[in-house]
């Protein structure tokens, strides 16, 4: 048989590889668009197009095109042959443990510079590619890339996972954590241990890591490290000695973090041989190829052309293409145990891609990686269009706008006020306030967002539960006292840490948002308390954290993880303008709150209304029993005007006259709402 070797001899290097990806494309699509296209970069070695072409219509055998091409996607197969000549023993994957500002992202541009993977004063926080990222200064989104690390004569493969720092990710982040086997814990010098690195160093230290303490901004003049260093070995009871002190805006020391990283961190264990399983730790959306996959691949080898299956949704795929990110895409022939990469499965919506999930060989499969749970919203707001906005352009709007991030649930709902709508849930505070940031900055005036609600559960006394994410849901009284058994609503335990001047004025605002401490610690050096304390998530949705920077002068950082749900006497306010409900502006309450809550609302909501030829009464109800009620006076016309000497009872017979017709007036008139009216009383500003 004539070999492909037999068409064309070019020298080794960048032609040789040109000139294989070219036939294999030809090969693979029967098309000469892309081999004319390089035609003369071949013919500069001597290499014909149309003599290729011949030898192809004699249907000689052809390469195997599944290793050797991609579509607009060439193979670096130097890279490759590089990566695979590195040892299993040889990879190190970690991550960086910090709380938000802490510098991150900032240290994780200093290491990439440091490893050549980008080049030297490069654009600032590349590892973040949202623009939300960009301007609010946190990690949305994880992000991975592979380092080549040269150390005394040998090459390292490093995987660095950049994860956010925020507890609403925090399923995404204890993915991220689960691909790693270490992590830097990273202080700030000049703030110390803040609530979120509590949290995640616990979340971190319970999945086994090997944590190296790094103390960063040490350049700043009010930095501390001897506290830092104290705290290191008093809340983490990790060895002060072992901390690398660096400066990651000013590169100062990091060159000794990589080989820390090298020498303490474990490899993955080596499971080449065993049967295919990937751990997916993130997925993205693509314009042109769908769903595209972060994985880590546990065990065994994944290769292009693969024939794979979903360990939990039970859907069959074929890996179409996979790669490094270095720091971008880079498509490599396979990925095998210990690497994290990308991978393309054919996945056309992001909600097929379950973080957590396991991807598995078809006809080969085993049991799945432990630890998948499907994200829970916990927080929800309703989204309405404003008059004039076509409903479907604004549905395909927001849907585009969720495509990147499937742990936001959205369906579809009406409201006899605002017409058709959305409900939309998200995974905490922050979640929603980054989504809702986005909204308005596309659409502006032209959505409407209610106030956020919380889920809260239920119990019938037949024994089974429901769960109430919409407040018209929620079941009337008439209805509690008959067949509603207990009513739950969900509580977090919120960890702060703030200066101990602040405490008492915490304390009084967690008691004031019904909360119940927990623990209370003052930590060495620095005058600082960490507290920790249960609170009703409606509490934390309410602005809790604003009240709390307000209170301490933006010195209190704050975190918080789910704690269940508790009994409470929970009650539906609703707002009604002449007896009529505005659904969209009902919200379920704890009772204690409700008459306080009740006559702010009909006081603010007065202030946009407009006074109608009627009267027009305002309350506030739960169920059939009124709590508060404002009153808009009719705007009245001067029927005595034009009397001046007259009688009195021709006076009283022209009032009289008027008030008969404004009282029938009230009976058929209706008060429009307008949209501002909305806009202005739900929006957090008086």
């Amino acid at each position: 048989m004539i070999s492909w070797s037999n068409i064309c001899a070019p020298p080794r290097g960048c032609a040789r590889r040109l000139v294989w990806q070219t036939i294999g494309y030809i090969c693979a699509n029967r098309d000469t668009r892309y081999a004319v296209r390089t035609r003369r970069q071949l013919d500069r070695h001597g290499v014909g197009i149309a003599r290729i072409q011949t030898h192809l219509r004699r249907g000689f055998r052809k390469p195997d095109v599944r290793e050797y091409s991609t579509i607009n996607n060439d193979i670096d197969l130097e890279l490759a042959a590089r990566i695979d000549q590195i040892p299993i023993s040889r990879y190190r994957n970690f991550s960086i443990v910090a709380h938000v500002d802490h510098g991150k992202s900032t240290l994780s541009d200093r290491l990439l510079e440091l490893t050549g993977t980008i080049p030297v004063g490069s654009v600032g926080q590349f590892l973040d590619r949202l623009d939300v990222e960009r301007e609010r200064g946190i990690t949305v989104k994880a992000q991975t890339c592979t380092m080549l690390y040269h150390y005394k004569g040998e090459d390292y493969l490093l995987h660095l996972v950049d994860t956010p720092g925020h507890v609403d990710f925090r399923a995404e982040v204890s993915r991220s954590y689960a691909s790693c086997g270490g992590a830097l814990l990273l202080i700030d010098a000049s703030q110390g241990v803040q609530a979120q690195t509590v949290a995640n160093f616990f979340l971190a230290y319970s999945l086994g890591l090997e944590l190296i303490p790094v103390i960063n901004k040490i350049d700043l003049d009010h930095a501390n490290i001897p506290r830092a260093l104290e705290q290191i070995e008093t809340m983490f009871e990790l060895d002060s000695d072992t901390a690398i002190p660096v400066s990651a805006k000013r590169g100062t020391n990091v060159e000794k973090i990589l080989p820390a990283v090298v020498e303490r961190i474990p490899a993955p264990a080596n499971n080449i041989d065993k049967p295919l399983r990937c751990l997916l730790v993130d997925s993205w959306f693509d314009t042109y190829l769908g769903v595209i996959l972060l994985i880590n691949v546990v065990d065994g080898v994944l290769k292009r052309g693969d024939k794979v299956i979903s360990g939990h949704s039970r859907k069959r795929y074929e890996v179409k293409d996979l790669g490094i990110l270095h720091p971008d895409r880079k498509p490599m022939p396979h990925l095998s145990t210990g690497q994290v990469g990308y991978a393309v499965l054919g996945m056309k919506t992001i909600t097929e891609a379950l973080v957590g999930d396991t991807i598995m060989h078809i006809g080969n499969e085993v049991e799945p990686l432990p630890g998948f749970e499907e994200p829970q919203p916990m927080v929800f707001v309703g989204a309405f269009p404003a008059e004039g906005i076509e409903f479907q352009t604004l549905d395909d709007r927001i849907n585009q706008l969720v495509l990147n991030d499937r742990s936001v649930s959205i369906q579809r709902e009406n409201s006899n006020a605002l017409g058709q709508g959305w409900r939309i849930g998200f995974l905490g505070t922050l979640h929603a306030s980054v989504f809702q940031d986005r909204l308005q900055k596309e659409y502006g005036a032209s959505l409407i967002i209610t106030a956020p609600t919380v889920p809260y559960k239920v119990l019938w006394k037949d024994g089974s539960e429901t769960v109430i994410r919409n407040p018209d849901d929620f079941p009337d009284p008439a209805i509690q006292k008959t067949k509603v058994q207990d009513l739950l609503e969900p509580i977090v335990k919120v960890i702060m840490s703030f200066p101990q001047e602040y405490l008492g004025d915490v304390i009084e605002l967690c008691e004031n948002n019904r909360g119940t401490q927990v623990d209370m610690t003052f930590l060495s050096q620095g005058n600082q308390v960490l507290l920790q304390y249960l609170v009703p998530t409606s509490h934390l949705v309410d602005d809790f954290f604003g009240k709390l920077k307000g209170l301490t002068k933006g010195y209190a950082t704050l975190d918080y993880e789910d704690a269940g749900y508790q009994s409470a006497p929970l009650v539906k306010m609703q707002l009604l303008v002449n007896g009529n409900s505005v659904d969209a502006l009902a919200q379920v309450m704890h009772r204690s709150l409700a008459e306080k809550r009740g006559r702010e609302w009909v006081k603010r909501f007065k202030k946009f209304l407009r006074a109608q030829l009627f009267e027009t009464v305002i309350q506030a109800a739960i169920g059939s029993k009124i709590v508060a009620r404002e009153t808009i006076a009719a705007r009245r016309k001067d029927v005595l005007a034009k009397l001046h000497a007259s009688d009195i009872t021709r006076r009283q017979k022209l009032l009289r006259n008027q008030k008969e017709g404004k009282k029938n007036l009230r009976m058929i008139g209706k008060v429009t709402i307008p949209q501002e009216a909305y806009q202005g009383f739900l929006s957090k500003s008086e």
